[in-house]
């Protein structure tokens, strides 16, 4: 299979994530339920991985790195912590449902910084406007999970720091792929899964905290046990329940290969990747290719579209072919009707460190063929 569909899931992964998994489950017992080697030992793991991350993302304190199972889990204790019923939240016009569908069930007054697909100036200009007429929160996304446009998200923080508004960012996309310094940009929040650039497994996800969490859910946290109320002090604060220490495991081990292998060379690889297979689809006739002019714009994820033709029942012929990827409006309607294909949807390819060029080129002789 030429596996195209990594902005979804990195199924291709280092082989020590799923050994690092496999031996957890036979080995470790869960971090602070016990002072016997086993608790011992998954306590270690955990805070290892935290320490991965914080040095990756560059957050002070580990224990400001919260385990969470997806980034929407870490969206909604992010969001459902700074917005209020009734306030403006500013967010992006390339936003996920996992930021638009807690922000629609609060009740709040939604502002859309609109702005053309690839245009970086023109989104920070949107961004600087709506801000200017007043703002409890801004939500934005670093990387558009549908056409891979990287957001300003630098810039667009250093906006929000000035006006005091807090900024909560969705690094699904751009987590392990693109650079992220969390201590520079000063946001309240980043989410992240762990099961897409960060090559771990499904159920995982952090949320590194700028700001004071409120939790999402109560329960047992091993600490305090006393108290009724939830600990005050993070981790334990938001990590509820017993942790997947399994999944922890090998979360820990893709950070580690992320470490080894550095994320600016990934981030090029893809870049390149994305170049090529781009140029190869405006060379199908009928093909619509959403290529960005810039190629600094544009992240390991490209969107097109065939005229005619179905995106769902191209993707299911491709996938026939041993071509993985997704056809839809990919769980992101905003990002579809910023762009024009909200009618259409699109096919979407997304690569990551362990794609090459030759099975791009498989992927555009198979979508010719058809």
């Amino acid at each position: 299979m030429i596996y195209l569909d990594s902005a979804a899931t990195t199924m291709q992964k280092p082989a020590s994530v799923a050994t690092a998994s496999a031996w957890a489950i036979n080995h470790l017992a869960s971090p602070g339920r016990g002072g016997h080697q086993p608790a011992m030992d998954a306590a270690e793991r955990a805070f290892t991985c935290r320490e991965a991350a914080a040095r990756l993302f560059h957050v002070g304190d580990p224990e400001r790195v919260v385990f969470t199972f997806n980034a929407t889990h870490g969206l909604n204790i992010a969001i459902k912590t700074l917005a209020r019923p009734g306030s403006r939240v500013v967010i992006s016009g390339y936003e996920h449902n996992a930021v638009t569908r807690p922000l629609y069930a609060m009740d709040v007054r939604l502002r859309v910084a609109r702005s053309p697909l690839f245009d970086q100036r023109a989104a920070l200009e949107s961004f600087r406007r709506e801000l200017d007429q007043g703002s409890g929160l801004a939500v934005c996304t670093h990387v558009s999970n549908v056409f891979g446009f990287i957001l300003p998200i630098e810039e667009i923080a250093a906006l929000c720091r000035e006006r005091g508004v807090p900024l909560i960012v969705d690094a699904s996309q751009s987590a392990g792929c693109l650079p992220l310094d969390f201590e520079a940009l000063g946001a309240a929040f980043a989410a992240m899964p762990g099961h897409k650039g960060l090559y771990g497994p499904q159920g995982t996800g952090l949320l590194l905290c700028g700001a004071d969490p409120a939790p999402l859910m109560e329960g047992g946290t091993g600490s305090e046990s006393k108290r009724q109320a939830m600990p005050g002090f993070l981790p334990d604060r938001l990590e509820a329940g017993t942790h997947n220490i399994a999944g922890i495991a090998g979360l820990l081990e893709g950070l580690r290969f992320l470490e080894r292998r550095g994320v600016g060379p990934i981030a090029a690889g893809e870049g390149r990747l994305i170049r090529h297979m781009g140029e190869g689809l405006r060379a199908i006739p009928g093909a619509e290719a959403f290529l960005a002019r810039d190629p600094a714009a544009q992240a390991g994820v490209l969107s097109f579209r065939l005229r005619g033709r179905d995106c769902e029942e191209v993707g299911e012929l491709l996938g026939s072919r041993g071509i993985a990827l997704r056809a839809g409006l990919h769980c992101a309607p905003l990002a579809h009707e910023t762009a024009g294909t909200l009618e259409t949807g699109t096919l979407r390819a997304s690569v990551s460190a362990f794609n090459t060029r030759q099975e791009v080129d498989q992927f555009l002789q198979a979508l010719q063929d058809l």
